[in-house]
């Protein structure tokens, strides 16, 4: 059997994180994607941007360009189960994503429960009332900031999220 590491068996392939280094918090869309990044020591997780997909070269180019900015070490993307624990579709998408953003990044990745992020940003957004557009424009990087200190505060765990992939049911 192998072993897990980052959240997916390990082919021999995964890479752990840095025990130290700014990380990038991804919240996947298929339309945006939210982005947070913590400080060098892993304490707290500040919203970045929300990027509105642009196609892969164009995608490529602009997640190459924030690593090297933000000098970031490791990327932790958001893994949306369902309330019962398992994967269905749209966590088999974030995986392919966290993927292909690893590759292009050249950045380890780890994948952390995303559950009820989006609307605990939108009960936090309608507790602050915030207009509807306001929301909207932060929706995605609050949810990536809550995916990401989520997974600070439990200590970095170098097996992100471990969950059974079940058959796809949305």
């Amino acid at each position: 059997m192998s072993e897990v590491v980052n959240g997916v068996p390990d082919g021999g392939t995964a890479t752990r994180l840095p025990p130290r280094g700014r990380l990038l918090g991804v919240d996947f869309g298929t339309v945006r994607v939210g982005l947070a990044v913590s400080d060098p020591d892993r304490l707290i997780a500040s919203p970045l941007d929300t990027r509105t997909r642009a196609g892969d070269a164009a995608d490529a180019a602009y997640f190459a360009q924030v690593v090297a900015a933000e000098r970031v070490v490791g990327l932790v993307v958001g893994l949306p189960l369902h309330a019962r624990g398992n994967e269905g579709t749209k966590a088999a998408e974030a995986r392919q994503f966290g993927a292909w953003l690893g590759s292009v990044t050249g950045l380890p990745v780890v994948f952390w429960d995303e559950r009820f992020t989006t609307a605990l940003a939108d009960d936090a957004f309608r507790e602050a009332k915030l207009s509807h557009k306001k929301r909207k424009d932060r929706r995605d990087r609050v949810a990536a900031v809550l995916i990401l200190q989520g997974f600070l505060d439990a200590g970095c765990p170098a097996a992100g999220t471990v969950a059974e992939p079940d058959q796809p049911s949305d």
